[in-house]
């Protein structure tokens, strides 16, 4: 069988790494949840990049900089996971994922059965991910449909004609996708899915702001090719005011400080800053 190509410029990149910080949480005696199949990305992603010196010099980057945002980064993975199984709880059967990466809930959270997983992302991340998938052997636990697309474009047709449906309750994940959007892009796609959410439909929106000119963020922009670039950057992708935003548009909010979400999960992840956290919105 022919290898897939990983990903190995541009944001859909960063779905590689945080592949990587799954599959090192996952062999931790501590571990906060557990992913088997994110070592099958990393493995499969790691022998793509050896492919040339210039590539394991790129595989070495990105590790290195999987070490340093790993705290923060994994914690947020399983801050998603207990948020999602809440959502359900209350009422929501459709999950959709912007800019999914490699996002392995649909095979490795157990839901009840009706559930039904919508995957958004590039076209070229899904070529590395579902062959990666296959080789693996492995179906998911529940529904899952895959919408090849880009956000910045029409992505409410190809959603639709999966089996979306906007009478049901959604719960909306977004774990950074937003953020690697200009302002105007990413307030199209909150408009969308406002539009498509049904009432008790459920959304959490980041409200983070970082300094771009760090280091390791200045790694990670040159990484990607650029598209991590700024001096600093709301990354909800809402911007600042993301909850007067949605509440004006019909969404029941609420914030909570990252430090409070973290807390007690027991890794030293918090930053100490109580502005920093979660919008948490309900559709009314």
């Amino acid at each position: 069988m022919t290898e897939p190509e990983a990903p190995t410029a541009g944001v859909a990149m960063t779905a590689i790494g945080v592949a990587v910080i799954r599959a090192r949480e996952s062999i931790r005696p501590d571990r906060l949840y557990d992913d088997p199949l994110a070592r099958h990305f990393a493995d499969a992603a790691r022998r793509s990049f050896g492919a040339t010196p210039e590539g394991e010099r790129r595989w070495a980057r990105l590790e290195a900089l999987a070490d340093t945002f790993f705290e923060g980064r994994s914690v947020g993975v399983r801050l998603v996971d207990d948020r999602m199984v809440e959502a359900v709880a209350s009422g929501c059967r459709q999950i959709v994922i912007l800019g999914a990466g490699l996002d392995t809930r649909a095979f490795r959270l157990t839901l009840p059965a009706d559930v039904r997983f919508f995957e958004i992302d590039l076209p070229e991340l899904f070529a590395f991910k579902e062959p990666v998938l296959a080789a693996a052997g492995v179906a998911p636990k529940h529904d899952r449909r895959v919408i090849a697309g880009d956000l910045r474009g029409n992505w409410t047709e190809p959603l639709r004609a999966n089996g979306f449906r906007a009478d049901l309750p959604t719960y909306w994940v977004d774990e950074g996708s937003l953020g690697y959007l200009n302002r105007d892009d990413a307030l199209r796609v909150a408009e969308t899915l406002t539009e498509l959410s049904a009432p008790g439909s459920q959304f959490g929106a980041g409200r983070f702001h970082v300094d771009r000119n760090l280091p390791h963020y200045t790694e990670l922009g040159r990484l990607v090719g650029g598209e991590h670039r700024g001096e600093g950057r709301d990354l909800s992708g809402l911007g600042p005011d993301a909850e007067s935003w949605l509440t004006a548009r019909g969404w029941r909010t609420s914030f909570r400080s990252w430090d409070d979400l973290v807390a007690p999960l027991g890794r030293p992840a918090a930053i100490g800053d109580p502005g920093v956290g979660l919008v948490l919105a309900v559709r009314e």
